[in-house]
């Protein structure tokens, strides 16, 4: 790291907490998985395990971009509207235009990149809180989608994308290539965010934007990359999401962004900035799926997923400001 700021370097004694939190996350999905193989029988099953994953990959792949917003002291709750901008834009021109894997691929990554470019030049450089952004572009997203949708269900779409859907055609050696595509993209991201000059800069500017700014760190330029890699992000999300074809329904993403947001900040993301690995968010996405799977396996009412994530969200929050009054503290 010669020659890097101080400023902008990744701090020891926020790696190591990240580092613990990831460690704490797989004891605890290791002792949820051994218990819910003990209550239901067909919990460890091929089939089960494979929803899952493949589940848990939309939440994953939005995530990994989510885990940078959130280190930067951002957050972006509108990807759940943007998912259903890409999901009908791509299947309608997947059923009507006859469009082939790679454009159907290209096209939503052009489309959700572009809805997360405006997302980003809106926070870099309108000086308003990235929540109040995005809760407009929320909505703005989500109405677009229904006019889009023209008050119909998007139905019979061929299952083009089924490479990264959930079928048979979906996996090799069991594994769903959309989990697979998460978890590439997952590590790729952490070594950028770890090793690399301008991923170290996304800390910086979430421990402290006028710090780093004043080291040298372009604030907006980087701000404006983050929320347009997630909204690319999003765009291979929405392809996942429809590779298996049938119907894409007007209600698609709603929630979304409530999963996510609960993936990154259990994974070990501080809600306020500086501080998270995209590993942990990977862990947090799977703890999440694994609740809502053990939910319906256990044919307990669907509220109690909220209710436990819900849960989850509140411990995650109340240990990272505990462990950061004890640091103001020292």
């Amino acid at each position: 790291m010669t020659g890097v700021p101080a400023a902008v370097r990744l701090p020891r004694a926020a790696r190591g907490a990240a580092e613990g939190r990831e460690l704490v996350l797989i004891g605890a999905i290791a002792l949820l998985w051994a218990v819910l193989g003990g209550a239901v029988d067909t919990f460890f099953t091929a089939s089960n395990l494979q929803n899952i994953l493949v589940s848990t990959a939309p939440v994953t792949l939005i995530g990994i971009g989510m885990t940078a917003v959130i280190v930067t002291a951002g957050i972006d709750v509108s990807v759940g509207s943007a998912m259903a901008v890409v999901m009908v834009v791509v299947a309608q021109q997947v059923r009507d235009g006859g469009l082939a894997f790679a454009p159907a691929v290209g096209l939503a990554l052009v489309a959700g990149g572009l809805l997360g470019l405006l997302n980003g030049l809106l926070v870099a450089y309108g000086r308003v809180h990235p929540i109040i952004i995005t809760f407009g572009t929320l909505n703005l997203y989500r109405f677009a989608a229904l006019r889009i949708f023209d008050g119909k269900e998007v139905a019979g779409v061929p299952d083009t994308l089924a490479f990264l859907g959930g079928g048979a055609e979906g996996r090799t050696l069991g594994l769903p290539h959309s989990w697979l595509l998460a978890i590439v993209l997952a590590v790729l991201v952490w070594a950028y965010m770890r090793h690399a000059p301008t991923g170290r800069h996304l800390y910086a500017i979430g421990g402290d934007a006028a710090a780093a700014r004043l080291a040298g760190v372009a604030v907006p330029r980087r701000l404006t990359t983050v929320y347009t890699a997630t909204g690319a992000l999003v765009g291979l999300a929405a392809c996942c999401a429809i590779g298996g074809g049938g119907l894409v329904a007007q209600s698609a993403g709603t929630g979304l962004e409530l999963q996510v947001i609960a993936a990154v900040i259990i994974g070990g993301t501080s809600i306020l900035g500086g501080r998270g690995t995209v590993l942990g968010t990977v862990l947090g996405a799977l703890l999440v799926g694994t609740v809502t799977s053990a939910v319906t396996l256990l044919r307990w009412p669907t509220e109690l997923t909220s209710l436990f994530i819900g849960v989850f969200i509140l411990i995650a929050v109340g240990a990272d400001l505990l462990r950061e009054r004890r640091r103001r503290a020292l």
